[in-house]
């Protein structure tokens, strides 16, 4: 276990703004930072961090916490494990005690993945550099590269021996299962035999964004014809090749300073950039591109460049893919070496100002790279030709800016010699076409809605999944009218979150009754703490939140009062129960974004909050009281039928609370 002291210096040493910035590219707006989702898709940023109260929130999923929950739900990690690495981070020494067998049983699938992933690496790299085999052919490998010792360290590379069992049994040594290596692919196991799956390879470790080992890439260095030069490890829980760049690890900080990406090929590709000084680079891993790699380097810039060799077969290969970059409106240039270079034979041939200058010198954007590379192919046939412009149209439509587009289009025409009017006709068609086609999805995905499957929920139930998450609901199926006590409650807890430590003047009505019976009203007015106050109109009337979680927020600001007669958030806001850290959250976050709407520069005079605090707290408390109130009535009607016995006297009473609470809220019944 991790100790109470370590965990407090993570959380006082942590920002919030610094561990995002790792996996987000962040831009200031006003006090706070906006940016891309990580969690989804989407081109307007509404990912938001707040500096100041030290929080995050993502409006298109709902997510929201610290800089803990960040890493738990973007990197899957378990608490400890993101208490680990920021501690590491932060360079914090962690006191801990050794764990007992029963809590590393309890530990799940994923993780123990992770774990023998890390052992491997940790292996094939030891075994490189301190085994006699490990440096006569691993380490030599890597020297006839040109790989320098501080470059294999920052990659991690390593060599596994050309032997059946050699880390298998190393494995099984150290206490892992089995079970865990053959899942993660390390280890195959055939009926009662069990080998080594990348004997005699070099050892290339594929790191998440983050930093954990996901799988590994493995080059044989035999002329076997009969085995793959590469071999990478199979798809797992941890290991999805579609869904990871080799580098992005190494790469992410550099892509977001300079704000460019550059895309190559292969594993060496990425090492030799990087150690000429040329870091902001990732590779596909030979691969054909995909959305999920794209949304990686998304996340960090807009702007990526493709390197391609100088093979023209495979430049037309390639290109075809580069669409994919296009439909989520980034900014996509080409750089092309000589013929018969790569990236690797480049960067090892030239020195770094002679890299940079090629670079800058030979990048050009993709659509008018695109038109001369296939008009070159089209030469003077008109069919070829015709075929070119509907190819590059189609390429100009993946491009969700309508202005971009118009530029493109026109650009085109000038380079293709060709009217402006026929390239806007194709496009138009184009575009029709994709609508024509997303329509009829949509009809057949409304088509099997209708025919719902009785074992599946009702899609209603994923919208009230959606709104249990927001904290509108408690679970089950969600009504159908607005559930006006959840929005109530979430008010208190909002109004004491925000200004649960502010002291202001409140007034309360005062009945007197003279000698003659004759009633009085007089106005007290007072001083109190908001949570206070709060709390002695609702101790007053016994009234307990019937949403669970704000009821445990509520619980333990009072809680926090009592014993340190203020609300500290930061207590709240990195809770050990995530619903609470969540919702705390969410609310307080809600709140930053409300205050973005800027009314001033729209020339509308907004009174904040603060300056109404008692009308503010009386309204939320009020409401609560009649909402109450009204479901009260509902249920002594519900029941005087059931009974067939009407109680008036009851009800009369409880609606004439009713309307003065009308009244106090200036509200007409």
């Amino acid at each position: 276990m991790i100790s109470r002291s370590t965990i407090d210096r993570v959380f006082e040493s942590a920002r919030v703004e610094e561990v995002i910035g790792e996996f987000v590219q962040l831009k200031k707006a006003g006090s706070n930072f906006k940016g891309l989702s990580p969690f989804v898709d989407e081109k307007s940023p509404s990912f938001m961090v707040s500096p100041v109260k030290q929080i995050w929130k993502d409006f298109s999923t709902g997510k929201g916490g610290n800089a803990i929950s960040f890493l738990m739900e973007h990197e899957h990690y378990t608490y400890p494990e993101a208490i680990k690495w920021l501690a590491k981070k932060y360079n914090i020494e962690i006191e801990e005690t050794e764990q007992t067998s029963e809590e590393k049983a309890q530990m799940n699938e994923r993780e123990s993945m992770f774990l023998v992933s890390k052992f491997a690496k940790d292996y094939f790299y030891e075994t490189m550099l301190n085994t006699h085999k490990g440096k006569a052919i691993g380490l030599s490998y890597f020297k006839e590269r040109g790989f320098r010792d501080d470059t294999i360290k920052t990659f991690e590379l390593g060599y596994c021996l050309d032997e059946w069992s050699g880390f298998t049994d190393a494995a099984i040594a150290k206490g892992y299962d089995i079970k865990y290596l053959a899942s993660t692919g390390l280890t195959i196991v055939k009926e009662n035999k069990q080998f080594d799956r990348f004997k005699g390879r070099v050892m290339f470790p594929i790191h998440s964004m983050s930093g954990r080992i996901l799988g590994f890439g493995g080059r044989i260095l035999t002329a076997d014809k009969k085995a793959a030069k590469y071999l990478n490890s199979p798809e797992s829980d941890i290991y999805h090749k579609s869904k990871i760049l080799y580098g992005i690890y190494q790469a992410k900080k550099e892509i977001a300073k300079q704000d460019n990406c550059y895309l190559v090929e292969g594993y060496t590709d990425v090492i030799s950039f990087h150690q000429s000084g040329i870091e902001n680079v990732v590779a596909s891993s030979g691969t054909a591109l995909t959305s999920d790699q794209i949304r990686l380097v998304n996340r960090l810039t807009k702007n990526i460049t493709v390197l391609f060799d100088g093979d023209a077969a495979g430049i037309r290969a390639s290109i075809r893919g580069i669409d994919l970059i296009l439909e989520q409106g980034m900014n996509v240039k080409v750089v092309q070496f000589p013929d018969g270079e790569d990236p690797d034979s480049f960067a090892k041939a030239h020195s770094t100002e002679q890299l940079k200058a090629h670079l800058d010198n030979n990048s050009q954007d993709f659509i008018n790279f695109k038109v001369s590379l296939l008009l070159q192919d089209s030469k003077n046939d008109p069919i070829k030709k015709a075929s070119v412009i509907r190819e590059i149209v189609t390429s100009i439509s993946k491009i969700p800016d309508g202005i971009k587009r118009e530029i493109y289009v026109q650009e085109c025409a000038r380079i293709m010699d060709i009217s402006e009017r026929v390239l806007f006709s194709e496009l138009a068609q184009i575009l029709k076409k994709e609508i024509q086609e997303k329509s009829k999805s949509a009809k057949k995905q409304n088509f099997k809605t209708k025919q719902q499957d009785p074992n599946e929920p009702p899609p209603e139930y994923f919208l009230e999944q959606e709104q249990a998450q927001m904290g509108l609901v408690k679970g089950g199926f969600a009504s159908q009218k607005i559930d006006q006590l959840a929005i109530l409650e979430k008010e208190i807890i909002r109004i004491l979150l925000l200004f649960g430590n502010e002291v202001t003047e409140f007034s309360e009505e005062i009945e007197n009754e003279d000698e003659d019976g004759k009633i009085t009203t007089t106005i007290r007015k007072y001083n109190n703490n908001v949570s206070a106050e709060i709390y002695v109109h609702l101790q007053d009337d016994e009234i307990e939140f019937t949403n669970s979680v704000f009821q445990e927020i509520y619980t333990e600001i009072i809680h926090q009062l009592n014993q340190f007669e203020k609300l500290e958030i930061d207590a709240l806001v990195n809770h050990k129960n995530v619903e609470i850290s969540e919702t705390v959250t969410s609310i307080l976050m809600d709140e930053e974004k409300h205050q973005l709407s800027n009314w001033e520069s729209k020339n509308i005079e907004v009174k904040s909050e603060k300056e109404v605090l008692p009308k503010l707290v009386s309204d939320a408390v009020f409401n609560l009281r009649r909402v109450l109130i009204g479901k009260k009535i509902e249920e002594l009607l519900k029941e005087s039928t059931e009974k067939q016995i009407i109680d008036l006297e009851t009800i009369k009473g409880y609606t004439g609370l009713k309307i003065r609470l009308f009244e106090k809220l200036n509200r007409v019944v």
